[in-house]
């Protein structure tokens, strides 16, 4: 793994910001491309609806893991606050954050919340895994000790090899990556057959909760705990619970894609 690719003069490309732009980007494509075989038009917001999701899950991610993560860093560095190339991302702030510039943006422009969310949750999750890439190229989101010798071995460089030395370390982002893939497939499986709308999105939700929360047992870059739990698992907790109410309300008080054209 290399954080840096190369240089432009005195100015390092890094693969962290490098992979973290491809996966939202990546996230984009795919949203449009399932948005256009959809056929309501709304693939022609896809471009504008990134830009603005990105950014707010940029800054989201940022703070979330700034005041939640490792605050006892920064409230002694607070210049370093903005630096986000130097990693440091929470994808529970990233997500907040982007859905709610994402609800603003489909209500001003009067597009189905719920129906556009449900298309647009298997883009999501793919870029996400593709932002685990970033954070293994980078060194950040990783395990604790394996104990044996097996595992990953980080570079000096990296904050990885800061925390535990060369001590070989569970691949948590690596397999967090695989298992966004996996629920990728799993949420266009789930879309393919008859739901009320806002099921995928919130299905989407409930299956990221639960991989969040038994990965969290491996990772080894914060042990902040809440009630015996990483906060991370309490976020993990708390969503799969929303989710999973909001999933069952909409199964039965839900409409369909269907339903709305027949009634309008």
């Amino acid at each position: 793994m290399h954080q840096y690719l190369f240089f432009i003069g005195s100015f390092p490309v890094r693969a962290y910001g490098l992979l973290f732009m491809l996966g939202i980007i990546s996230s984009g494509l795919t949203a449009y491309y399932i948005m256009k075989r959809d056929g309501r038009g709304w693939h022609v917001h896809i471009f504008d609806f990134t830009m603005y999701c990105g950014l707010a899950g940029i800054v989201g991610g940022r703070l979330w893991d700034v005041f939640f993560f490792d605050w006892a860093y920064y409230q002694h560095h607070l210049t370093e606050i903005p630096y986000v190339w130097q990693g440091g991302m929470a994808i529970q702030g990233g997500l907040l954050f982007g859905a709610i510039a994402g609800i603003l943006y489909t209500k001003h422009y009067h597009i189905d919340t719920w129906a556009f969310g449900d298309l647009l949750a298997p883009a999501i999750i793919l870029g996400q895994s593709i932002g685990r890439m970033a954070n293994l190229m980078n060194g950040d989101a990783f395990g604790h000790p394996t104990g044996g010798n097996f595992g990953i071995v980080y570079p000096e460089t990296t904050l990885a090899y800061q925390t535990y030395s060369s001590q070989p370390l569970w691949p948590a982002e690596v397999w967090e990556g695989q298992i966004d893939v996996l629920v990728f497939v799993v949420l266009l499986f789930y879309s393919s057959f008859p739901h009320k709308k806002g099921q995928v999105f919130s299905l989407y939700v409930m299956l990221y909760a639960i991989e969040r929360f038994f990965l969290e047992f491996l990772r080894g870059d914060y042990v902040n705990l809440t009630m015996g739990l990483k906060s991370a698992q309490m976020t993990s907790v708390i969503a799969f619970v929303i989710a999973f109410v909001v999933f069952l309300y909409l199964q039965f008080k839900g409409t369909t894609d269907t339903e709305d054209k027949a009634q309008a």
